[in-house]
């Protein structure tokens, strides 16, 4: 592998490009018994010798990849089924079928939209944990328009069988047909069809537009690309956050 330091340490799993940047500056990464000059120094992974803390880094890495989709509704947004349906899988190039690759977080059957798959397990954690403050922004199609009083009990939390939900925004978009953009701070099973039906509503359609600064943008439904390394640095960057009731 010929890359940057910086992109290869990355890769490697050894923190986000901040981090890295960071550890080679303090003079904590060796390249062939030579502190790293910059986070921008070119390594071949197969040749150099390459230290983190006094501790030889692997020289093979498997490839780090993180890709964004726009699933389909009746697609599974899992990796294997044992009755052979169709999976998100199913719709990526083999380029992109590494070892380990799974998605951060799930979408149900029928709703469509923004999935993130990765095989950086660390990222993963960091969005799924609910520890970790990730908006989650959704387009959500009604049966019929909310009253003022409905709108307002699903912002503040709704009691489901798993316990109270966590309060949430939510934007009316338009009366006819009624659809509404709802912001998530966490991601139940099944979440905010529960949250609706609690209320007597039937969710018609349901698509994920957004986590964190990743947005699904104009990405056609069905399509995948490869995340930039700024929106990467973005969801790594996650800061711990102490979530708190509304009463």
């Amino acid at each position: 592998m010929n890359a940057t330091i910086l992109k290869f340490l990355t890769s490697c799993s050894y923190g986000s490009r901040r981090t890295v940047a960071q550890a080679v500056k303090d003079g904590r990464v060796l390249i062939n018994g030579e502190v790293a000059s910059s986070f921008t120094q070119n390594v071949d992974s197969s040749r150099d010798r390459i230290l983190w803390d006094g501790k030889p880094v692997k020289q093979q890495c498997t490839r780090m990849v993180y890709l964004i989709l726009n699933k389909p509704a009746g697609i599974l947004s899992t990796i294997r089924d044992e009755r052979s349906r169709q999976t998100i899988i199913d719709l990526l190039p083999a380029k992109y079928l590494v070892p380990g690759l799974h998605p951060a977080g799930r979408l149900d059957l029928d709703s469509r939209g923004l999935i993130l798959l990765t095989n950086d397990g660390a990222l993963t954690y960091r969005l799924t944990h609910p520890s970790f403050e990730k908006d989650k922004e959704y387009l959500v199609h009604l049966d019929r328009v909310m009253p003022a009083a409905d709108k307002r009990s699903v912002e503040k939390g709704l009691e489901l069988e798993d316990g109270l939900t966590y309060p949430t925004q939510v934007v009316e978009i338009s009366l006819k047909p009624p659809i509404y953009r709802v912001i998530l701070h966490e991601g139940r099973k099944r979440q905010l069809r529960r949250m609706f039906q609690s209320l007597g509503y039937h969710v018609r359609d349901l698509k994920r537009t957004r986590i964190g600064n990743l947005r699904l943008g104009i990405l056609e439904e069905g399509q995948v690309r490869e995340l930039t390394e700024d929106e990467v640095s973005s969801l790594q960057e996650t800061k711990l956050i102490q979530h708190k009731q509304q009463a």
